[in-house]
């Protein structure tokens, strides 16, 4: 019983190195991730800089927080007629590699256009929404906007009309890829959803 023990307590941590070396062992390819996001220019521009304002700006996001949208996307996870389709084509692999390739460029600043908007958007991101439990966002996404690999993605500089799309459609159900947001929107109403569209657009 004991040797049965012993073997098992082997077989486990062997596994687990075996794991630990193979995850360690994937370093993301560029120039395989530049080849997979020229498929992906017509909507993000070629870098995923400022591209349309309805497409969100990838430079400098999170791999993983990448790598978890386009698993979601392959899934079905997250619903969007042109990203399931673009995603169901891809491996583990290329998901790593386009999304090193976009991490690794630096994003550029954006500024908010209404500035009565991002003041309103500011008290909310900074400090909530108390009388309706709303958290500020900064808690998770960060004072500055930069976010938390995996769980939450850089906000800063994003393109208001996509963080309007986005906080709409997780309010109405049709993003439900993410419990937390879909309870946030819920209390949000449509001018404190372009004020922190706007706030957003200029954090930095």
């Amino acid at each position: 019983m004991k040797f049965a023990s012993v073997l098992l307590f082997c077989f486990v941590a062997v596994t687990a190195s075996a794991n630990e070396e193979h995850h360690e062992a994937f370093k993301p390819d560029l120039a395989k991730g530049a080849a997979t996001a020229a498929v992906c220019s017509a909507c993000h521009s070629s870098d995923g800089s400022r591209g349309s304002p309805a497409q969100p700006i990838l430079q400098g996001q999170h791999p993983e927080y990448l790598v978890k949208q386009l698993t979601e996307f392959k899934s079905r996870q997250r619903v969007n007629a042109i990203m399931n389709g673009m995603a169901a084509t891809l491996s583990e692999e290329d998901m790593k590699n386009v999304a090193a390739f976009y991490a690794s460029k630096q994003a550029k600043p954006g500024f908010a256009k209404d500035a009565d908007l991002a003041k309103l958007g500011e008290k909310i991101y900074r400090g909530g929404v108390a009388e309706r439990s709303v958290p500020a966002c900064a808690a998770c996404h960060g004072p500055s906007g930069a976010g938390i690999p995996v769980q939450y993605p850089r906000m800063a500089g994003q393109h208001a009309d996509y963080t309007v799309a986005q906080l709409t459609a997780f309010r109405g159900g049709v993003r439900k890829n993410s419990t937390q947001m879909t309870g946030v929107a819920a209390k949000l109403n449509d001018r404190e959803i372009q004020g922190l569209a706007e706030y957003i657009a200029g954090l930095h």
